[in-house]
């Protein structure tokens, strides 16, 4: 393959249940040892698209390529070259992490001396040796879905495809599971990854496909996608009630206020003088001031601004197969 192919291709996918449009025409180029986030709503066809790229199921229409393989002519060598990881940990909980990751280890052909050195390889990446010889039943969620992704990589495959892999996990796991990411990157592995989180999307990704309705409504980097929401805010919040009060009288334009936190954002495009100009209104009416900030756009920002509503949503893909823990 052309060191220039993307190691994932695809072109005008789409997917229909009965009258329900999944996927609308889905275009992605993923290059090798890249990390590229699929950024969306429960709902919005991310795990389709991974099921449809990972051949569990078949498109309706367009074309896909993994690593310069069809996945409609060739499913089988796809197969071979990828390694998927679902939202939920797919290990035998009856089994400790070396024998889970040992049984993989002899599906995948890898002989005895081989097996054993994979194996301890693994559980030393994943931080998993002190573990090593527990049964899984006792593990907690994090290392679950350690263990879960080690045993998709015991043939070190050269595209990894993670649907949304931190679903569930508490602030340490979520930040382990983005440390053994990275290190995949930079070892040259291609990650495709969806996630609903919009922080995991900014830590992680080279590229973000901001995906909503079966469409990608917008593509780039992290600070490109920012860029393209206009403006900063500042927000100022008040001390008490009283003051909040008087400060949405204030009528300010274009300002949104949030009752909880007690504070109102006001759009700028210049954050000094803004600051300035509340900060003497505030004295000039007695306003109890807790605290001033600038707010600088952010992926929530961006994905309000492109669909009107915010990331995460109630509905489920329910359309879509759940793939979980497919090995090569």
């Amino acid at each position: 393959m052309n060191k220039t192919t993307p190691m994932i291709a695809a072109s005008g996918l789409t997917k229909s249940y009965n009258a329900n449009h999944v996927l609308r025409g889905i275009d992605l180029a993923v290059g090798r040892g890249e990390i590229f986030a699929l950024l969306g709503p429960n709902g919005a066809g991310k795990t389709t698209t991974v099921n449809i790229l990972t051949t569990l199921v078949m498109p309706d229409a367009g074309t896909a390529t993994i690593s310069g393989i069809d996945i409609v002519r060739e499913p089988g060598r796809v197969r071979g070259v990828i390694s998927l990881t679902g939202q939920y940990a797919s290990v035998d909980e009856f089994q400790t992490g070396e024998e889970n990751l040992s049984m993989m280890a002899t599906l995948a052909h890898l002989g005895g001396k081989a097996g054993r050195a994979r194996t301890a390889e693994l559980l030393e990446q994943f931080d998993l040796v002190d573990a090593a010889r527990r049964r899984v039943e006792t593990y907690s969620g994090g290392m679950r879905r350690r263990l879960d992704l080690a045993i998709s990589l015991i043939a070190k495959p050269p595209v990894v495809f993670l649907d949304e892999p931190t679903t569930g996990l508490d602030p340490r796991s979520r930040a382990q599971m983005w440390a053994v990411v990275r290190e995949l990157a930079s070892e040259g592995t291609t990650i495709l990854l969806t996630t609903q989180y919009l922080e995991e999307a900014d830590q992680l990704a080279d590229t973000i496909a901001v995906i909503d309705g079966g469409s990608v409504i917008a593509h780039g980097t992290a600070a490109e996608l920012k860029r393209g929401v206009s403006g900063d805010h500042i927000e100022l919040t008040l001390g008490d009630l009283a003051s909040f009060d008087a400060a949405i009288s204030l009528g300010i334009q274009g300002s949104r206020s949030d009752a909880e936190t007690r504070s109102i954002r006001v759009p700028t495009c210049e954050p000094v003088t803004t600051i300035r100009e509340l900060l003497a209104v505030a004295d000039r009416d007695g306003l109890d001031v807790a605290n001033i900030a600038i707010l600088r756009p952010t992926l929530d920002d961006v994905f309000m601004t492109l669909t009107g509503h915010q990331a995460t949503q109630p509905t489920e893909d329910r359309n879509s197969s759940t793939a979980e823990g497919l090995a090569a």
